[in-house]
């Protein structure tokens, strides 16, 4: 992929472009889910029939994120990021627009075709911009709105709507859109692969298919409309998709997604590490509200501000990231970090009506660093020693995997909570909390266990991205 050396300006405020649309896209993809109730009423339809507003996102990222690499390396950073913000903004119009559900489901599956280019692409002009001594830094910058993005989502969406209507959650992203326009047009470099490869359609159908079917099981699993059976046989499918899609791309001289790149060790336990990290992690933006609500009694809005320690904690984090990576090494840092958030995660099953505020803050601050820490780790981590001529295909495998990861860990959470639960009625104050602290402790061990990925790395991986050294191919 062909590039220039980068201005000091357009290293400047190109993290705050790509900030900018990740955001936008983050936000919207759980603030919507605080406005079911209030759409339903407004377009006549039961809240259940909505279901379909959320999946349909969740279904056009997973079937276009995979696209995103051949679609830079064809059309250009600059022109592919431009498009999806114009297509994420102007979606957003037609949804805060839309009359019916029919018309809604489309203007969000269009929506979610926008915000699966803005990720990878973002993310590639990252790589490509910043030399590898230089990463980390932007890399702490462009991971916080990943992190307060769906920490806010319900917050937000909560306080329009109480205020305004479910339109307005909408049109909030038209500003940022054009805002992110501009400094694209302004600071956007533009890089492109130096021999763009042919579209792998029978990849794309398999993968697309595959990750589709299988984020849309996760998505709903748990609805009394799904038995069992059915379930299995859909889940069945959608392995054996993906598993057609691994043969298929052992042969093909131009696949989708080449698999060879987790033949780079870095790269394999930072992406393989960090999907079994979000099993545990996942679920806590679903689970801790309840706990909150339930747990303590406490009303909707305020639940949401108790999230608002996680964010501020994530921010404050790139501070120190680099100095701790820098003496400390990746290998120490992401095990001894991952049995840090495990740990913390098990103490939330502590927490009841009894527990005073401040210690429950304290708690949310410490959560908010090492997730922030744990994400900005593994995500600089994964292209310590990807060659340049790479840098699009792991952005795109990487993206690709973190969604999933991120339909993993929610489904993770609410379905060892519901096991818990079991039969026992949900209404009861006293029963859910129980289930929530069971299952608090559950996510905390499965993640400390996923701490054992990291010990496969040696103490001189990442040294390219902390110190600047030359990579040393695995």
């Amino acid at each position: 992929m062909s590039s220039a050396p980068a201005s000091s300006n357009v290293k400047t405020f190109l993290p705050w472009v790509v900030a900018t649309a990740l955001f936008m896209e983050q936000l919207d993809s759980t603030i919507v889910n605080t406005a079911v109730p209030s759409m339903a009423l407004s377009l006549n339809v039961t809240p259940l029939s909505l279901k379909a507003v959320v999946t349909s996102y969740i279904l056009a990222l997973a079937v276009c994120i995979p696209m995103s690499g051949w679609m830079a390396d064809r059309f250009g950073t600059r022109r592919v990021f431009a498009t999806a913000v114009g297509i994420f903004t102007v979606s957003s119009i037609l949804c805060g627009l839309a009359v019916n559900v029919p018309m809604l489901v489309a203007t969000r599956i269009l929506q979610g075709i926008g915000a699966a280019m803005m990720m990878p692409v973002g993310r590639l002009t990252i790589i490509r911009t910043f030399p590898k001594s230089e990463l980390l830094r932007a890399m702490n910058f462009v991971i916080i709105p990943a992190l307060i993005g769906p920490l806010l989502g319900p917050t937000v969406g909560g306080l329009i709507v109480h205020w305004l209507s479910w339109r307005e959650i909408f049109f909030v992203n038209v500003p940022v859109g054009l805002l992110a326009l501009y400094l694209i047009h302004r600071h956007m470099p533009d890089y492109r692969g130096e021999a763009p490869r042919p579209l792998d359609v029978v990849g794309l159908v398999l993968f697309g298919a595959g990750t589709a079917l299988l984020s849309w099981l996760l998505e709903i699993f748990g609805d009394h409309r799904l038995d069992v059976t059915s379930a299995g046989v859909l889940f069945i499918l959608a392995f054996s998709l993906l598993g057609a899609y691994w043969w298929h791309a052992r042969q093909a001289p131009h696949p989708l997604l080449r698999l060879d790149l987790f033949t780079v060790r870095t790269f394999r336990v930072s992406v393989v590490g960090g999907f079994l990290t979000r099993l545990g992690i996942g679920g806590l933006p679903f689970l801790l509200p309840l706990l909150y609500q339930l747990g303590l009694g406490l009303p909707a809005w305020q639940s949401g501000l108790m999230m608002m320690p996680t964010a501020l904690a994530a921010m404050g984090m790139k501070l120190v990231a680099s100095r701790l990576l820098r003496r400390f090494g990746y290998k120490r840092v992401l095990v001894a970090n991952t049995v840090m958030i495990g740990l913390t995660i098990g103490t939330y099953a502590l927490v009841d009506s009894s527990t005073h505020l401040a210690t429950i803050v304290l708690m949310s601050l410490g959560l908010g660093f090492f997730n922030s820490l744990q994400f900005s780790s593994m995500n600089s981590m994964a292209y310590a020693d990807i060659e340049s001529k790479d840098s699009s295909m792991a952005s795109t495998i990487a993206s690709s995997l973190q969604q999933m990861s991120m339909s993993f860990g929610l489904a993770c959470g609410s379905l060892i909570t519901a096991w818990y639960l079991g039969d026992l009625p949900q209404t009861e104050r006293a029963f859910v909390t129980n289930a929530l602290h069971h299952a608090f402790l559950t996510l905390g061990g499965l993640t400390i266990l996923s701490s054992l990925s990291f010990w496969t790395l040696r103490s001189s991986d990442g040294e390219s991205v902390t110190r600047g050294d030359a990579p040393a191919r695995a």
